[in-house]
């Protein structure tokens, strides 16, 4: 469990915004936690991750093998080790391709957490199974690379089966049920009386949001990190920075330039009354403090859920918004490979699967084939 998060004062000399660049800070401390824990023969494999893999990627790396230490001393006969950092590289000397397809096949599918007098149990879907077997793999191949233990066994780590992405099962909205939903901002229908009191206070924050999600699929990471000063209007452009740091100028439409002019002239607290750590925050919350990821997944669960008619629960997240945008541009007419470059997907095949979508067409095939005429 990780513990309290530290405070960090950053002197930030790059061209980096502070909000960015404070993120990365808390997640790098996240990582060096974790790896003040791990075996001290891994210490190779930090220098590899930290200079190889994207800042999220590094963690969710750590985490991962945190959780494969923890099984070994917890589980397994396989070392003496009463603690993850006194487990030798001899102990992992003798873990076999057999062990690992244990771990990911009988304890990760389905394991307990005991507190007190409460079980809890925890089950994993073959995705994350796939990926906690890919940062074992990753790791082995290392140890083995590095002359740490004697053989790659990954190649008898068993496969796990992930079903084909199936183009008709991508969650998104229709285009009219996006205009349905911007209609529902502007008006507050369908909103409890309880919600209509904090929509009073954020109904151009909330659209602006919305329409930035369906008008480029923006991440959620990106959309949070958003600035006042992202956004040059006289050029025409804004500035967000993707997955590995990488920083993108996007153009501004004349659709985002007035939701988001509206929001701050009309809604926004003035810079001049926030703390410095806010001022420049973009989107701020009803405690004037930059908005969280969680309360804007919260605030698109919300607004979907009315358009889909479910609870606020079975809303779609942010991401299911990034499908929207992906979908409605290729219904448009517009290039797979400029949808590719506009929502930055790595591999095209992604972008493919939500061309390969056509509205209705299973709704229109069994509608003119028809058996028994009327």
């Amino acid at each position: 469990m990780m513990s309290k998060r530290p405070s960090i004062t950053i002197h930030n000399k790059s061209d980096k915004p502070d909000n960015i660049v404070m993120k990365q800070n808390y997640l790098i401390e996240e990582c060096l936690q974790i790896e003040s824990q791990l075996p001290k023969f891994m210490r190779d494999f930090f220098t590899y991750l930290k200079n190889g893999v994207a800042l999220t990627s590094r963690l969710a790396y750590l985490n991962d093998i945190l959780f494969f230490c923890n099984y070994l001393v917890a589980e397994t006969g396989l070392t003496d080790a009463t603690i993850v950092s006194d487990i030798t590289a001899a102990d992992f000397n003798k873990i076999t391709a057999k062990h690992i397809n244990r771990f990911i096949g009988d304890y990760c599918s389905r394991y307990t957490i005991k507190d007190n007098d409460s079980i809890k149990i925890m089950e994993n879907n073959n995705r994350t199974l796939s990926r906690k077997k890919s940062t074992l793999s990753v790791l082995f191949k290392f140890l083995y690379r590095d002359e740490i233990i004697d053989n790659n066994i990954t190649d008898g780590f068993n496969p796990v089966r992930l079903p084909k992405p199936q183009p008709d099962a991508i969650k998104r909205l229709e285009i009219d049920e996006v205009a349905v939903m911007l209609d529902i901002v502007d008006t507050g229908e369908h909103l409890s009386e309880g919600e209509k009191k904090y929509w009073e206070k954020t109904r151009l924050r909330d659209k602006a949001i919305l329409v930035l999600f369906v008008t480029y699929g923006l991440r959620l990471s990106e959309l949070e990190q958003l600035n006042i000063s992202s956004f040059n209007f006289n050029r025409g452009e804004f500035r967000i920075y993707r997955k590995r740091g990488k920083e993108v100028m996007m153009p501004v439409n004349r659709t985002c330039e007035l939701v988001i002019k509206d929001y701050i002239e009309n809604e926004r607290t003035p810079s001049k009354m926030l703390d410095n750590e806010h001022k420049d925050a973009l989107f701020l919350s009803l405690q004037n403090r930059r908005m969280t990821a969680r309360a804007i997944r919260n605030l698109v669960k919300k607004y979907t859920s009315i358009v889909l008619g479910t609870t606020r629960e079975k809303g779609y997240s942010p991401h299911k918004l990034r499908a929207t945008a992906a979908t409605s541009l290729i219904q448009q007419g517009f290039s797979i490979y400029d949808v590719q470059n506009l929502l930055d997907h790595d591999n095209v095949t992604t972008t493919q699967l939500y061309a390969a979508h056509k509205k209705d067409a299973k709704r229109q095939i069994v509608k003119n084939f028809e058996w028994i005429d009327e």
